[in-house]
C-alpha cells in the first residue's frame, strides 16, 4: 500500500521509519503567557535531524522538546496513544503527537489492535536549549495594578481554555506551515522571561519584530475559536485558530482582528494586524503554538524564517 502524507510532512520533513524490532531510545499553565518584543539574540540553530529505525509506525519530524511529529498507524491498528492517551486517527491512519517545552527524555507511542496486540515503540525526545530573556514591561502587562490583574485574568484565561476545548473537523495540520509574518526574530520559543526583574514564565512562542499596522496570515487552515473582543491583560487583542487534531494557532498583541470567532480561514489569508497591545515592548506579532497541553515551537513547523 502507497502510504500518502500531506505536503509538511512529504517535503519538509524527513522520515522516520519505526521498526518491528525496538533498540533502546538513546538519552537524549493551560493559556499562553504573553509575550514582549525586541529582545535581540540570534535565532536557534535547529538540531540535527538523523533518520532512526524502530518498526511499523511511519513518523514524519524530530522528537524533541517543542517539537512536532505527525504520522501513519501501522495497518490494522485499531488505536494509537501516546503516553497513554489516545490520539485521534483520521481516516487514513494519520496521526499528530507533539512536545512540550519541558518534555521528559522519552515517550511511549503504542499501537492496539482488534485482537488486543500492541506494538509499544519508546521514543527518544531530544532536549531544548533555552535562553534568559530580560524583558521591560510590567510582569502584569496592561492592568492598571496587581489588583486589577487578578480580577481581569481568571475570566481572560477560562476563555482561553474553553476556545481550545472544541477539536474542529479542519486538516491545517496536515499542511506546510508558513510564517504568518516576515521580519526579524526578536523572542524565542522556550526562553526565561524576566520583567522588570520579577521571573515569569517561560516564552511560549516566537516575537517577529514588525511595524504596527503589519498585516499577518494564516499559516495554514482552520477555523477561529478566539477572536478577543477587547484586549487581554498579557495578550492584547488575542485571535486564536484550531488547525484540528488538536493543534491551534495563537497571535498576539495584534492592532486589529479582521476575523470572528467560527469564520473558516484558508492558509494565506489575511487575518488582521499587527501592534503592541497587552504585554509588549513594542510592535511585533507574537505567534505561539500548542498541541493539547504541549507548548511547541513555531519554527519547528515553518522551518527558516524567509528572507
Amino acid at each position: 500500500m502507497r502510504v500518502r502524507f500531506g505536503p509538511r510532512a512529504a517535503a519538509a520533513l524527513p522520515l522516520l521509519l519505526i521498526a518491528a524490532s525496538c533498540v533502546p531510545p538513546a538519552a537524549p499553565v493551560s493559556a499562553e503567557p504573553a509575550a514582549a518584543a525586541d529582545v535581540p539574540a540570534s535565532a536557534p540553530q535547529p538540531a540535527t535531524e538523523v533518520p532512526m529505525t524502530y518498526g511499523t509506525f511511519l513518523l514524519f519530524g524530530k522528537p524533541q522538546q517543542g517539537g512536532i511529529l505527525t504520522g501513519q498507524a501501522p495497518r490494522g491498528a485499531q488505536q494509537v496513544t501516546f503516553n497513554g492517551l489516545a490520539v485521534p486517527l483520521a481516516a487514513d491512519g494519520q496521526f499528530l503527537i507533539a512536545f512540550d517545552r519541558d518534555a521528559p527524555a522519552t515517550a511511549q507511542l503504542v499501537a492496539i489492535f482488534a485482537d488486543g496486540r500492541r506494538i509499544e515503540h519508546p521514543i527518544a525526545v531530544a532536549a531544548g536549549s533555552w535562553r534568559i530573556e530580560h524583558i521591560n514591561a510590567p510582569w502584569r502587562g496592561g492592568a492598571a495594578s496587581d489588583a486589577e490583574f487578578a480580577r481581569r485574568r481568571p475570566g481572560e484565561l477560562a476563555q482561553i481554555v474553553e476556545a481550545r476545548r472544541v477539536d474542529h473537523d479542519v486538516d491545517g495540520w496536515r499542511q506546510s506551515f508558513r510564517w504568518p509574518a516576515t521580519g526579524r526574530l526578536s523572542g524565542f520559543f522556550g526562553s526565561q522571561r524576566v520583567y522588570q526583574g520579577k521571573p515569569g514564565a517561560y516564552h511560549s512562542g516566537t516575537d517577529i519584530a514588525v511595524p504596527a499596522g503589519t498585516p499577518f496570515y494564516a499559516p495554514a487552515d482552520g477555523v477561529v475559536v478566539l477572536a478577543a473582543a477587547t484586549p487581554f491583560t498579557l495578550e492584547g487583542n488575542l485571535l486564536m485558530i484550531d488547525h484540528g487534531m488538536g493543534l491551534n494557532s495563537a497571535f498576539l498583541h495584534c492592532q486589529h482582528l479582521e476575523v470572528k470567532v467560527g469564520d473558516r480561514v484558508v492558509q494565506g489569508q489575511r487575518l488582521g494586524t499587527t501592534g503592541s497591545t497587552g504585554r509588549a515592548t513594542g510592535p511585533h506579532l507574537h505567534w505561539g503554538l500548542k498541541w493539547r497541553d504541549a507548548r511547541l515551537d513555531p519554527g519547528t513547523l515553518a522551518g527558516p524564517m524567509p528572507r
